[in-house]
């Protein structure tokens, strides 16, 4: 064979070589962008797994949507929740902020409109999620336990619990402890709840002369707030009832947390198991690529 024949027939396999090379990179990138748009759903699909399960069983964020709560909440808060204390045998405190469900339909006044089945679907998702106001729940203040004597009001014109008058110093500015006269013996299971603006909140008081006697089931109480996540202005923790109702918190600024606190949690616990899986997929491809090299295929 003569030299030129050789050189010919190298230079072609070495033309062929980088060919294959370009091709093989063109085939992996391909992979890879497949495989990313495989990773994203999967993603989004453990994180909102995970979200059910935290706001199950954890903490759920709550929209409010009225100013009864004022100034401790207001309008267009979003209230973290304990939903883990009562699987634990936790029960509501005098001045314990609770969420629950609309005991003896309170809000039968506030009809709620209908939506078809794909709207509802969506308005029920984001009101699980804490991005829309609930329609059947509420958050009070609990001035009264079981077996407590509350009465409206004594000789300072304060609320009366026991025979002890107590101070509620988270009252909105200008508002008396209550315009509205009354004693009430707690039932067993049962709460007496008021809202901290005390002239604009439908709250127990409104509904003594209803069934149920205006007492909110312990039963039907979702959890306890225990911070305001959003907006970022108001970030701080909520007291519990024994801090409430001794003296003002002086509750600081929360530690820095995604705006929708159950949702970044499950992106956050999702996202480690799906970067392992990935490189593992990858550690099996280089192994393969070596292998095919060894066969002469690179």
């Amino acid at each position: 064979m003569r030299d030129e024949d050789a050189f010919s027939v190298d230079g072609s396999r070495a033309g062929r070589g980088r060919a294959e090379r370009r091709r093989s990179a063109r085939r992996a990138k391909r992979r890879r962008r497949r495989s990313l748009v495989r990773e994203v759903p999967l993603v989004i699909g453990v994180a909102l797994v995970i979200t059910l399960l935290l706001q199950t069983f954890l903490v759920q964020v709550f929209s409010i949507p009225s100013g009864s709560m004022q100034n401790t909440i207001a309008i267009g808060d979003r209230v973290a929740v304990d939903k883990l204390s009562p699987w634990f045998g936790w029960t509501p405190q005098r001045g314990d902020v609770v969420v629950f469900n609309d005991p003896s339909d309170w809000l039968k006044n506030d009809p709620v409109p209908t939506s078809g089945p794909v709207v509802g679907a969506l308005k029920n998702t984001f009101t699980f999620l804490g991005l829309l106001p609930s329609d059947r729940d509420l958050i009070k203040r609990v001035i009264g336990v079981p077996g407590d004597t509350v009465v409206c009001c004594g000789s300072d014109g304060k609320i009366v619990v026991n025979g002890h008058e107590i101070d509620e110093p988270y009252l909105f500015a200008g508002n008396p402890p209550s315009r509205i006269p009354f004693k009430v013996l707690v039932p067993p299971g049962e709460l007496w709840v008021m809202g901290d603006h005390r002239d604009i909140s439908a709250d127990s008081r409104y509904h003594m002369n209803e069934p149920g006697g205006g007492f909110v089931p312990e039963k039907d109480v979702v959890g306890r707030a225990v911070a305001i996540v959003w907006p970022v202005s108001r970030w701080q923790t909520l007291p519990d009832g024994q801090q409430s109702v001794r003296q003002v918190s002086s509750a600081g600024p929360l530690s820095p947390v995604p705006t929708e606190l159950p949702i970044v949690m499950g992106v956050v616990a999702a996202a480690p198991g799906v970067r392992r899986a990935r490189r593992a997929r990858r550690a099996r491809g280089v192994v393969g690529v070596r292998w095919q090299r060894g066969r002469g295929w690179w």
